[in-house]
């Protein structure tokens, strides 16, 4: 088990171990969806509460359920499962409570189940022998970071003029090229702190 204060892994999941920027995970709907702000926003939110909650149900599954059992074998199966449990969850919530987000993020909403973000998260919180309160805090800040990027790309993208740029970069393309650079900018912030 590491000795690092929650408060510090936290910190560190939002800046210098940000899902999107340092392991690259989640993309899929953080290209797809990160065109209008708003919806980005929402989004964020979304995978934010489902990161938190199932890294804590997952935490609690592993630790109390598979590990004394020796079923470590299961986490992969038992994880996924939870994660699409509280998709389903949060899909028939926003449904009912926030029509025009339901249907703003379509497809996407349920396509958090297969968000590699979120059972990475999850992965990272087992390997890395994180106690509950370490686990409480690397989701949440997982969560936030990943928010934080796919908000910042939307805000840049929403800014971009699409007329003046080569026709073979609209889309997808310059997307990854922002990626990077945004990504070196929060290089900048690894002398803060590290969590491996």
């Amino acid at each position: 088990m590491i000795d690092v204060h929650p408060l510090v892994i936290f910190v560190a999941a939002i800046f210098t171990s940000n899902m999107i920027f340092s392991n690259f995970l989640g993309m899929c709907s953080f290209i797809a969806v990160s065109k209008e702000v708003e919806t980005a926003i929402g989004l964020g939110i979304a995978v934010t509460f489902v990161l938190t909650f199932t890294t804590v149900l997952n935490y609690l599954i592993y630790w109390n359920i598979l590990q004394p059992f020796g079923l470590e074998y299961m986490m992969f199966i038992i994880f996924i499962l939870t994660i699409a449990a509280f998709v389903q969850l949060v899909e028939m919530l926003l449904e009912r409570y926030v029509e025009n987000l339901y249907y703003a993020l379509g497809i996407f909403l349920p396509l958090i189940t297969v968000n590699c973000a979120i059972l990475g998260v999850s992965l990272f919180m087992v390997y890395r022998s994180y106690n509950f309160l370490q686990t409480v805090g690397y989701s949440i800040g997982s969560g936030i970071g990943w928010m934080l990027a796919i908000t910042a790309m939307a805000g840049v993208r929403s800014r971009l003029n699409l007329k003046a740029m080569p026709e073979g970069l609209v889309g997808a393309p310059i997307t990854l090229i922002i990626t990077g650079i945004m990504a070196l900018a929060f290089i900048g912030f690894s002398g803060m702190v590290q969590i491996q």
